[in-house]
């Protein structure tokens, strides 16, 4: 239980709230994260938070405030001491007095298919090409592609299967017949240098028993963008946007792509289009033929 937070002796009040994240599947990050935020409130206010008041929160968020924390950082907090005072210490009053910062929601960058091109030709190894090349080709997450199995490879029925996404949800992603085929170079290659384990991990770490860290993809697609000379700030998560942009631009429906990103209402903004929030009705989930029609533009 105390894995995920330090190797300090852990306080009865930390551990009951950890307690009450493990109930609600809350996953290792977020548990580490809501610790943070709670313990960083005990030092401010210089005893337990079980003892805080009302103006005490209101003074903790000036602090972040004035200190030039960042409206997303600040808004975490909120999350964290929210759960902590309502589920944990059962203290709903203390919870309300915290105030969510807004913020403007930026545009995010979108490669452009000649720049996915590049991207994948200055990626440093066949492993991390064929990362990249399924974070833009089935429109996954990070945390999706590096928990990646080989046995998630669907190829009869060109799927790719997704395990505890996000909200620790299971899906299936679309499987290109060209995403598969680099996938293929990249098992042939992994099998010849004993990286890849039967039935272990698509994309394994340094050490083949684990996987590839989501940091380690993160750094891995700036080390290549940079590489490559492109100027947009790059992450895993642009190439699941342009994803999405790309197949509109290809005239495919919304609620289509919505499907594809398992996104209950939600396409990304463009330029010269806001969000989209459309149902996506139940038939066209179910219909998954439309997934494998789709072709997106390879190098």
């Amino acid at each position: 239980m105390t894995s995920d937070t330090s190797l300090r002796p852990v306080s009865p009040l930390r551990a009951r709230m950890i307690e009450d994240m493990t109930m609600r599947g809350f996953k290792e990050d977020t548990r580490r994260d809501y610790v943070r935020h709670v313990r960083s409130f005990a030092a401010f206010i210089g005893r337990s938070p079980d003892a805080a008041t009302a103006e005490e929160l209101r003074l903790f968020q000036l602090h972040q405030t004035q200190s030039g924390m960042q409206p997303p950082s600040i808004n975490s907090a909120v999350s964290a001491l929210r759960f902590f005072f309502t589920v944990t210490l059962d203290r709903p009053d203390l919870a309300r007095r915290l105030t969510v910062v807004p913020y403007p929601r930026r545009i995010p960058a979108v490669l452009s298919v000649e720049e996915v091109t590049l991207l994948l030709r200055a990626a440093t190894a066949p492993k991390y090409k064929a990362a990249f090349a399924t974070a833009y080709g089935a429109g996954l997450r990070a945390s999706e592609v590096v928990a990646l199995k080989v046995g998630d490879i669907a190829s009869e029925r060109m799927l790719l299967r997704v395990e505890r996404g996000k909200g620790g949800k299971d899906r299936y992603a679309m499987l290109s017949p060209q995403l598969l085929e680099l996938l293929r170079v990249w098992w042939r290659e992994g099998r010849r240098r004993s990286q890849l384990l039967p039935g272990g991990w698509l994309f394994p770490g340094r050490n083949p028993v684990e996987p590839l860290s989501a940091r380690q993809f993160c750094r891995a697609v700036h080390a290549a963008a940079q590489a490559a000379g492109i100027k947009k700030r790059v992450s895993p998560h642009t190439l699941r946007h342009s994803f999405a942009t790309h197949l509109l631009e290809q005239d495919v429906d919304i609620r289509v792509i919505q499907t594809l990103l398992e996104a209950e209402t939600y396409c990304p903004p463009t330029p010269d289009r806001g969000a989209d929030l459309l149902p996506v009705p139940s038939s066209l989930r179910r219909d998954r033929v439309h997934c494998q029609a789709i072709r997106l533009p390879w190098c």
